[in-house]
């Protein structure tokens, strides 16, 4: 299944649009990523353990989002957008969430 950022598809031509699909992924921080990113904090660099969650989030949330176009009938996803927020009353839960357009391209 193609998945674009874009609203069209160069060279392919949309034949029909069958609505709005999404995929959400809620993850848990847990207490040693939490410990090493407050020594990357101090000592700089990347948060490698929180690099690896986002992507992984990112990852599930576009393929729920791409399930759901798939049980529509859709070959495409158009005009995503990949949305990250922390949840919760300490911060400790992170949401990713992909919507986009399917639709089915000749």
């Amino acid at each position: 299944m193609l998945v674009t950022t874009t609203p069209s598809v160069e060279g392919r031509e949309i034949v029909e649009y069958l609505g709005p699909v999404a995929g959400e992924c809620v993850l848990g921080a847990n207490i040693v990523r939490d410990w090493f990113a407050s020594i990357r904090d101090i000592v700089g660099g990347r948060a490698g353990g929180y690099q690896k969650v986002l992507r992984d989030g990112r990852h599930m949330a576009t393929e729920d989002m791409v399930e759901e176009a798939r049980e529509l009938g859709a070959n495409a996803v158009i005009g995503v957008d990949i949305d990250y927020e922390s949840l919760g009353e300490t911060n400790s839960m992170l949401m990713v969430s992909c919507n986009g357009t399917a639709v089915k391209l000749r």
